[in-house]
């Protein structure tokens, strides 16, 4: 199918590093797209197993897919930023396809008609499925556009999250041109960050159906996230002490901060008496709530602990339980 004159033109950019397993996979995707007006731009960083063969294959295949090798190792967000650099002038949306991840056959044709259909849109999301579960819902059926302001107030809150990953995204390239470099090289969530302020001055597009695939099992991805905030919590805590004052009341912030920061010593809390691990969850902790303004309380540590040996000396069964629990996820 040849592009029509008429559609603008998708920047699909893709950075990679070491995931032959699923690159393929991940490049096939866009190549089966109903929507037919795009460039493809992968970035290999210094691979060093057979990913640049395979995007190779598939570049000598297709003009519309760019291939670009970076002289030396990047770190993750810096090879994101870099790969961001590279859409074209002419683009008009852009999106990341992380290369452990995939999208559905009409992923670029049903955000882009909501992109064109509502130019005040800044960031268009989807339903996506996360592993083997569908997520990014909570929005009402069937409205496709949602103020800015409202979605990053309901997210603070928690009553729902639908930016989910780059991944689940696509954003209007002319925001990505402005923003350079466009992800904060010193933040632990810079893509949910990202969000919050490109929707301070843009609404949200959103598409009710599931549009893009979220891998789990690649540990190489997020890592760090993944063992050691896998409820999010220290993502929730952060985007409150950066945001919470843009979105919500003050009553408001004042409250859900309370809770939050009571969720995030309640988790280090029980964390101490895992088996193994506890100086670096302690370390990744405290280094993201530097970058957020906030120190870490020992002496509420303390009592947190406190709290948590007499829970367990009063319910033994829980404690029980709860250790059963930790050691099969240690496992």
């Amino acid at each position: 199918m040849k592009p029509s004159s008429q559609e603008p033109l998708v920047s699909v950019v893709t950075p990679f590093y070491n995931t032959d397993r699923y690159l393929a996979e991940c490049i096939e995707s866009v190549l089966a797209q109903s929507y037919q007006n795009w460039e493809y731009i992968l970035v290999n960083n210094c691979s060093s197993d057979k990913s640049l063969e395979i995007a190779e294959r598939y570049a000598a295949k297709d003009v519309r897919i760019r291939l670009s090798t970076n002289k030396s190792f990047l770190t993750q967000v810096r090879n994101y930023n870099y790969a961001l650099s590279l859409i074209s002038r002419e683009s008009k949306y852009c999106k990341i396809v992380q290369a452990d991840d995939w999208i559905f056959p009409h992923c670029l044709s049903q955000m882009v008609a909501v992109g064109e259909a509502n130019p005040s849109v800044g960031i268009i999301g989807a339903y996506r499925l996360d592993d083997r579960k569908v997520s990014c819902d909570g929005l009402p059926y069937p409205s496709t556009v949602i103020s800015g302001r409202d979605i990053c107030r309901f997210s603070l809150l928690r009553k729902c999250f639908v930016f989910g990953s780059p991944t689940s995204t696509m954003l209007r390239s002319d925001i990505v041109r402005k923003r350079e470099p466009f992800y904060s090289e010193s933040s632990y969530h810079e893509d949910t960050e990202a969000c919050y302020e490109i929707l301070r001055e843009h609404d949200l597009g959103f598409v009710h159906q599931v549009l893009t695939f979220t891998r789990r099992e690649n540990e190489s991805i997020s890592s760090a996230v993944r063992r050691f905030d896998r409820f999010n919590i220290l993502d929730e805590f952060i985007a409150l002490r950066k945001y919470g004052s843009t979105y919500l009341g003050e009553g408001e912030l004042s409250s859900t901060f309370k809770s939050v920061e009571k969720k995030l010593l309640q988790f280090i809390a029980r964390s101490f008496f895992q088996r193994n691990g506890i100086r670096d969850l302690l370390r990744y902790h405290e280094d993201g709530l530097k970058l957020a303004g906030y120190r870490l309380s020992r002496i509420e540590i303390s009592l947190y602990i406190f709290l948590e040996i007499l829970k367990m000396a009063l319910n033994p069964q829980m404690t029980l339980e709860r250790l059963v629990r930790d050691f099969c996820r240690a496992r």
